[in-house]
């Protein structure tokens, strides 16, 4: 059956972009080589990483969504839209193997006059280098004459309540204005403003400084926090002063590490390495053994060691009020501490199963009793469902490494 539109990529990334097609009346199909989720999500069945929950798949089964793992169906739609995963190489460039073999996957099928949209994270020169080679030979057609190609980048804020598809701007860099007008056309019917780029390369460099921009400013923070502690400041009395400036400043807040899809990248290809991303990562890196490091030197303080220790960890996934661990810093923390012979346990209401080097980790059932009988309990993400007021009031010790603690209830970061 021809649909509008297939999102190629059922990911964290896919899936909200076939959402809000499907709520726009879009008739669309999502194509995945992987037939587990795709089986999960014809079931009705949430994805393991929850981006969307089961109801959200539900309605959007209902209002026509049709997941599928077969490559004919490439072929009878308007728009396609690659959203294929991307990540760090060994030589810490991003690896583009699922966006190719997309694009192939694609191109055998690629009709003229389809609009070829790529949303993956990829280094400044993909669109219109190797990803439109794969399609112009796949297909005998050519980009820019034959069909649309254009680069627009992913921009998800995972379980925000504020900042949902619609109300999020998207950039879009064409491979010719004319492809660029056919992108603004698609995406005109899912967001309220489209922003034209000079084109794809300007494009895809928008998505590498907004993911550095992060990783810098999350580094910025963290050595803040070091320092502070060093000296005895309440760097988060800082931070909430210092956000009141209209002007020239931006808040991020520290933590255990940094989580996520969105990864920095400090070097393009053989273009120069960008060294202060470079430098950013270096220092994100360390939190987790920072983090360790201060919770032994309480544990000590306390006339305990960490060997022998009960530790309890609370929230282990990367970002709050999801179960998406990609990325989180839990597992490196978990992994130093049993290192130092430490009993670690977790809760955790969106994990219910945890395994760290492959060994299981003791799930608590009850929160407060878990904390109470834990000697130091180390708060890594504040879920909503979290009562810190209380928590501090059980817990023997607590450390929080977000911040959310009321003043003077806990050790922070």
């Amino acid at each position: 059956m021809p649909a509008d539109l297939a999102v190629i990529g059922l990911g964290h990334h896919g899936l909200p972009l076939a959402q809000a097609a499907t709520a726009a009346g879009i008739d669309t199909i999502g194509y995945d080589t992987d037939p587990r989720p795709v089986a999960e999500l014809a079931a009705g069945r949430s994805p393991v990483d929850g981006s969307l929950t089961t109801p959200e798949i539900r309605r959007m089964l209902s209002g026509g969504f049709r997941p599928t793992t077969n490559p004919a169906e490439l072929g009878r739609v308007r728009t396609a839209v690659l959203c294929a995963p991307t990540s760090p190489g060994p030589d810490r460039t991003l690896d583009l193997t699922a966006v190719t073999d997309a694009a192939r996957a694609l191109a055998a099928r690629l009709r003229p006059h389809t609009t070829v949209l790529l949303e993956s994270p990829v280094p400044p020169g993909t669109t219109e280098g190797p990803l439109r080679e794969v399609l112009e030979a796949g297909s005998g057609l050519r980009a820019g004459r034959d069909f649309h190609l254009a680069y627009s980048p992913g921009r998800l804020d995972p379980g925000s309540r504020t900042h949902g598809y619609a109300g999020t701007p998207k950039v879009i860099g064409g491979l010719t204005p004319a492809c660029t007008e056919s992108a603004a056309a698609f995406y005109g019917r899912l967001t309220d403003k489209v922003v034209r780029a000079r084109g794809p390369r300007e494009a895809e460099t928008v998505k590498l400084l907004e993911t550095n921009f992060r990783h810098v400013n999350i580094a910025l923070v963290n050595e803040m926090a070091v320092l502070c502690h060093e000296l005895g400041v309440d760097l988060w009395d800082v931070i909430r002063c210092a956000e009141t400036k209209p002007f020239g400043f931006q808040a991020f807040r520290p933590g255990p590490g940094v989580g996520g899809h969105g990864v920095p990248v400090d070097t393009v290809g053989a273009h120069r390495p960008l060294r202060l991303v470079e430098l950013a990562g270096q220092v994100n890196e360390r939190m987790p053994q920072y983090v360790v490091q201060r919770a032994a030197t309480l544990l000590n303080e306390h006339g305990k060691s960490a060997r022998g220790a009960r530790i309890l960890l609370l929230g282990i996934t990367y970002k709050p009020d999801l179960p998406d661990r990609q990325g989180s810093p839990a597992d490196e923390i978990a992994a130093r501490l049993m290192d130092l012979g430490a009993a670690v346990s977790y809760h955790d209401p969106h994990v219910a199963d945890w395994r760290v080097r492959e060994l299981p980790v003791p799930r608590a059932d009850s929160l407060y009793e878990a904390a109470a009988h834990a000697d130091l309990t180390v708060l890594l993400q504040h879920h909503r469902t979290y009562d810190l007021q209380g928590l501090s009031v059980k817990a023997q010790l607590l450390l929080d490494t977000r911040g959310a603690t009321p003043a003077g209830a806990a050790h922070r970061l």
